[in-house]
């Protein structure tokens, strides 16, 4: 049985976990393609206008797989508990690519809950799904968290190693789909590098801690990622030259925190970047590299 899984979205943060569970109950993954132009103009013409730019991008990638499957993935998370919710976009995504996709086989699984035992009954009404038994589910959702843990782990360790690099480190506050999506985040990232700067991620970041230190920029955030972007900044504002904040049009909940990181973070450089369909490359690399220039200069200054 091929499972298709869409290469955007929620992808960036738990492709370990979904790979590893599928592979340990018996199917293989058919992943979709890296982004390219092609699927933001697919997943363009079969979007409403007002949709935000990961979402077009993401019908793009669905689009690309529904004849190279048998079933493609797209769950719906709602929240992780009372005071951590996602975005409305993650709530409704499975009914938006099945009204926008009839003919696509659809599986997925709801997620409503931090409690242990709602995410296994999420994996055990998806294996059943799929004709699997309640303990070969367990046992495959077991391995897939521990794959995801490391991975998670590894990362983090690597970006530690970078903190403790010389020269100039600019911190990219931004929704994974957005920093590691080679067409979206991909040219930022080469620019960074290009200017002889270290870019760090704040998904590399510790999310458990991230999320307690938001807490030292704004109480009451509501969304998760956003949480935990703003509690990357907190935590890492000392040890970094600079900070870029990434963001997709029209995307309400980064334009509400972004303002909210501008107003208040302000003993670091702090610069934003909105990205869409129209972005130029040639207008992104001039504020990329003059906001390079500024931090280069002030750390010349202050040596």
């Amino acid at each position: 049985m091929k499972i298709g899984i869409p290469k955007a979205f929620l992808y960036y943060r738990y492709r370990e976990l979904w790979q590893t569970f599928f592979q340990e109950i018996g199917c293989e993954i058919v992943t979709s393609q890296d982004t390219n132009r092609a699927m933001l103009l697919a997943g363009t013409k079969d979007s409403i206008d007002e949709s935000c730019l990961p979402a077009k991008i993401y019908l793009g990638h669905v689009r690309s797989l529904i004849d190279g499957c048998d079933h493609i993935f797209v769950p719906r998370f709602e929240n992780f508990g009372k005071n951590d919710v996602m975005c409305d976009r993650f709530m409704g995504l499975h009914d938006i690519v099945r009204n926008v996709y009839p003919e696509a086989s659809l599986i997925g699984f709801d997620l409503a809950s931090t409690e242990h035992k709602s995410q296994w009954q999420a994996y055990l009404g998806l294996g059943k799904t799929l004709g699997k038994g309640a303990i070969e589910v367990l046992l495959a959702l077991r391995r897939a968290r521990l794959a995801q843990e490391a991975a998670d782990q590894k990362r983090q360790r690597q970006q530690n190693e970078l903190f403790r690099q010389q020269g100039v480190k600019i911190l990219l506050a931004a929704q994974p789909y957005l920093i590691h999506d080679p067409y979206v985040g991909g040219p930022l990232t080469a620019m960074i590098r290009e200017q002889g700067a270290i870019p760090l991620y704040s998904d590399h970041c510790c999310r458990r801690q991230c999320r307690k230190r938001a807490l030292e920029i704004c109480g009451n955030l509501y969304w998760i990622m956003n949480k935990e972007s703003v509690g990357a900044i907190a935590m890492h504002r000392h040890q970094v030259d600079g900070i870029i904040l990434l963001a997709a049009y029209p995307c309400g909940s980064d334009a509400l925190v972004n303002e909210l990181v501008l107003r208040k973070v302000k003993d670091v450089p702090v610069i934003q970047i909105i990205l869409d369909e129209q972005q130029s490359e040639s207008g992104l690399a001039t504020r990329v590299e003059s906001f390079i220039d500024i931090l280069k200069e002030r750390k010349r200054v202050s040596a």
